[in-house]
């Protein structure tokens, strides 16, 4: 949604909130999202990034926007994420302010100095985040799973064996993965860790857009983002076993994570509807497959 499209309720709620007019709005074109995402430049000088959605148009980006209100209100400032300036909900509109970031997405594919810059950033992150200082109360569910729920519905089952046909074929493995799994922890996690939710400054690295943090293991993050390496050409299981968050992980724990991982991405992209976004759908199905690849990898199946 374009600034310019927006009520002008809703436009001059957000200048009220941030005590001056809107000189100068650009709207942000990337994403997956609906609503608003724009940078604005305001007449007193100071500029802020806003998102916001309508619980009437986009209900479900709403209800995320929320939990983000939430969450952002109680990360340490240690966090490297945008602070929270302020935010209302009226019930309709729900709106976020947060300090603009000055920076850009990481290149793609990958360069291998910023991917380092933001692996170290997320060991840094878990130090600040364990214990979680965000009451667990008003966190989402981890978005893991999907091979148990895969054994009922036959016709997404049948999709995601087309998609992988070694998943097909191996959907018992997947699903012990999926059920014997743990992901007990204290860790505040992300919990949607990918390039597209990172932003790089010269010296610093921000993360951005919380609205899936839940609390567990504080290896997840990091596996999830190193599963993503792969779309860039890079080898992800060197980058593990040199990371402190992954290197000293018993096996099968990094076979579990992957596993959740993939069965996630996968029954979600192949249970969509035909109204989903397939900008969405493409790269949930390529994430999905990359961390199946490696896990296939690293249970010495090379064929089938």
């Amino acid at each position: 949604m374009d600034w310019a499209a927006m009520p002008r309720e809703a436009t001059a709620r957000i200048e009220r909130m941030l005590g001056s007019p809107v000189a100068h709005a650009i709207s942000q074109r990337g994403g997956f999202s609906e609503g608003l995402a724009a940078r604005v430049r305001l007449e007193n000088g100071k500029r802020a990034f806003i998102k916001a959605a309508s619980s009437l148009m986009a209900p479900a980006e709403a209800d995320f926007h929320r939990r983000e209100i939430a969450v952002s209100e109680q990360l340490p400032g240690e966090v490297p994420a945008p602070r929270l300036l302020d935010a209302y909900d009226d019930g309709t509109w729900v709106v976020l302010a947060f300090e603009e970031i000055p920076g850009q997405l990481p290149a793609q594919p990958w360069r291998r100095e910023e991917l380092n810059r933001v692996l170290a950033a997320v060991t840094d992150m878990a130090e600040v985040l364990t214990p979680s200082p965000v009451n667990e109360a008003i966190l989402s569910r981890p978005r893991f799973g999907g091979w148990l729920a895969m054994a009922h519905d036959a016709a997404v089952r049948g999709k995601v064996g087309e998609l992988s046909p070694w998943a097909g074929h191996h959907f018992g493995r997947l699903a012990a993965l999926e059920e014997n799994a743990s992901l007990h922890g204290a860790t505040l996690l992300h919990g949607d860790l990918y390039p597209f939710n990172i932003m790089l400054t010269a010296d610093r690295v921000f993360v951005v857009d919380w609205p899936h943090a839940w609390v567990g293991p504080r290896h997840c993050d990091a596996v999830t983002l190193i599963s993503s390496a792969s779309l860039s050409g890079l080898d992800p299981q060197p980058i593990a076993e040199n990371h402190p968050l992954t290197r000293d992980l018993d096996p099968v724990q990094l076979n579990e994570v992957l596993a959740l991982h993939a069965g996630f991405l996968l029954r979600t992209a192949a249970g969509a509807g035909p109204d989903a976004d397939p900008h969405l759908i493409a790269m949930m199905t390529a994430l999905g497959l990359a961390s199946l690849r490696w896990l296939r990898r690293r249970m010495g199946d090379v064929g089938g």
